[in-house]
């Protein structure tokens, strides 16, 4: 069984930082990528920033200049910096991770979440 085990977030002024944590642990052969996606009240999940384990880096364009996905493939996690956080990026953030197991199927599953919170 994979899991994802989710940290950081919650409450920031505007302009703060905050930073997110997601270690994947369990019966993962490879990975083909990781990173985050977020979901406001009310409107569809969007994807954050996220990058395959070849090395392709994506940023939304709302993100782009302040928030920097990084990973640590000896722990198979990786980290969401926020900077210059505004009231719009208030949502719940997602972990995502797209792997293989063991019998090469692969597998694409979710951590269950954590509330970052940007108002004054």
């Amino acid at each position: 069984q994979v899991q994802l085990v989710e940290s950081g977030g919650g409450l920031v002024q505007p302009g703060g930082s905050l930073s997110l944590s997601c270690e994947a642990s369990g019966s993962i052969f490879s990975i083909n990528s990781m990173g985050w996606y977020r979901q406001a009240p009310g409107k569809q999940r969007e994807l954050v920033a996220t990058f395959t384990w070849t090395g392709t880096t994506t940023y939304a364009d709302s993100v782009k200049g302040r928030f920097t996905i990084s990973r640590d493939n000896a722990k198979n996690t990786v980290y969401l910096q926020m900077n210059s956080l505004k009231p719009e990026d208030t949502a719940v953030f997602y972990c995502n991770l797209g792997y293989r197991n063991r019998f090469g199927a692969y597998r694409d599953i979710w951590g269950q979440g954590t509330q970052v919170t940007v108002s004054s």
